[in-house]
C-alpha cells in the first residue's frame, strides 16, 4: 500500500512523469514481498487503492480474521476489538449514536477462516467476513453460510469452523458474555455484570448436566469432546449447545 501511494505522488497536474520501482533478483525476495509486487502489477489502474490495501492487509495477517498471524494494532487487541473501536470512532466523527453493546472476545484454538482457494477474490472474502461478524443471531449466520454454499460450493473445514464460532459469538452477545474461550476440551464462558442470566436457573442447568457444566465465581466451564484431529466441528457443536441451553433459561 505504501509503494502504491509513493507511485501516486509522481507527476503533478499536467506534468507527466514515470515511476520506476526496481528490486534485486526476484528469487531473493521473500514470498510476502513477491505477493506485494504482484498485487501492484495486477492493480495498475487509477482508483486501485482499496484493492491494494486489502491485499496488503491479508499478506500482513488479518486475512484469517481471528488467526494468530496478525500485526500492528490488530495484534495488540485482536481483530474483533480493533473493528469495534474503529466503528465507534467513525460513528463518533459522524455524530451518530454509539452502541456499547460489545461483542464477546473470542479465543478458540482452531483454524477458522475463509481460505483464498475457496473465495479467490479478496473483496468478496472481506465482505463475507464483515457479514458474519455483524450477524446477530443463528438464522442470520445460517443465511450467510447458505449463500457461501450456493455461490462457491461446499465450504471447507476452516469455513465451517468459522460459521460455528460466529454462532457461539451470537449466543454470547445475547448472554452479554465478556469472552468465550475454547482450549482443548474446556470451554469457558466469562459473563459480564449485566448478564440477564438468572443464577438459580444456571445452577439448575448445571445440576442437570451431570458435571458437564460447572459454575465458577467468574465464569461457566463446559466440558466438551476431546479434539481428535483437524476437524473440530464436534467440539464446536458442544459449545453451541451449551450456549443455546443457557440462552434457553432466559
Amino acid at each position: 500500500a505504501q509503494l502504491y501511494q509513493l507511485r501516486g505522488r509522481v507527476g503533478r497536474s499536467r506534468l507527466r512523469a514515470y515511476c520506476y520501482l526496481m528490486v534485486n533478483a526476484l528469487e531473493r525476495l521473500s514470498p510476502d514481498a513477491r505477493k506485494r509486487l504482484e498485487a501492484i502489477q495486477r492493480h495498475a489502474e487509477l482508483g486501485s487503492g482499496f484493492n491494494i490495501a486489502s491485499h496488503d492487509l491479508e499478506i500482513r495477517g488479518a486475512g484469517e480474521l481471528l488467526g494468530g498471524k496478525q500485526s500492528g494494532q490488530i495484534t495488540a487487541i485482536g481483530f474483533d476489538a480493533y473493528a469495534r473501536v474503529l466503528s465507534e470512532a467513525v460513528a463518533e466523527l459522524k455524530g451518530a449514536p454509539i452502541s456499547y453493546d460489545h461483542d464477546p472476545e473470542l479465543a478458540f484454538d482452531l483454524p477458522a477462516f475463509l481460505p483464498e482457494a475457496y473465495i479467490p477474490d479478496v473483496g468478496q472474502r472481506l465482505d463475507f467476513y464483515r457479514r458474519l461478524s455483524l450477524a446477530r443471531d443463528r438464522d442470520q449466520i445460517a443465511d450467510v453460510l447458505a449463500e457461501l454454499d450456493d455461490r462457491f460450493g461446499s465450504p471447507p473445514l476452516e469455513a465451517e469452523h468459522l460459521g460455528m464460532m460466529m454462532t457461539c459469538k451470537a449466543y454470547g452477545l445475547r448472554l452479554r458474555a465478556m469472552s468465550l474461550e475454547l482450549r482443548q476440551s474446556r470451554f469457558a464462558i466469562r459473563l459480564g455484570d449485566d448478564t440477564p442470566l438468572d443464577p438459580d436457573a444456571v445452577l439448575a442447568l448445571a445440576r442437570r448436566s451431570k458435571g458437564q457444566i460447572k459454575v465458577r465465581p467468574e465464569r461457566i466451564l463446559v466440558n466438551v469432546r476431546q479434539p481428535t484431529g483437524p476437524d473440530r466441528r464436534a467440539q464446536l457443536h458442544d459449545c453451541v449447545k451449551a450456549l443455546a441451553d443457557l440462552a434457553g433459561t432466559l
